[in-house]
């Protein structure tokens, strides 16, 4: 009995830590998470991914609740931009540079 607890509990922390570890993968494939748009401005210094420009900042989506959404580009963008990214859980689609009236 105590070696079936054992188990289990091993078993549950070992999938709880893949999936925070691979968080970004699941939230991609996974049908139960809808994709939202989330509006972000752009105010912190990107880190460095590899060549790329990665950014980790929160935004409200449709219904003004907060989120946070991480996104890598090509090209540094200028703080006080405003960005409006197509996310899903934490995988972020896509992103598009939009004007400031078109913020909720």
């Amino acid at each position: 009995m105590k070696k079936l607890l054992v188990s289990t509990l091993a078993l549950l922390i070992t999938v709880a830590s893949l999936y925070f570890i691979f968080r970004e993968t699941f939230d991609r494939f996974n049908p139960l998470i809808e994709e939202e748009f989330v509006y972000v401005e752009v105010h912190d210094e990107p880190t460095d991914d590899n060549g790329r420009f990665k950014y980790d900042l929160k935004g409200v989506n449709q219904d003004n609740k907060t989120k946070r959404v991480i996104f890598s580009t090509s090209a540094r963008l200028e703080p006080g931009t405003f960005i409006r990214v197509l996310a899903k859980g934490t995988y972020s689609k896509e992103y598009k540079s939009i004007n400031e009236d078109e913020m909720p």
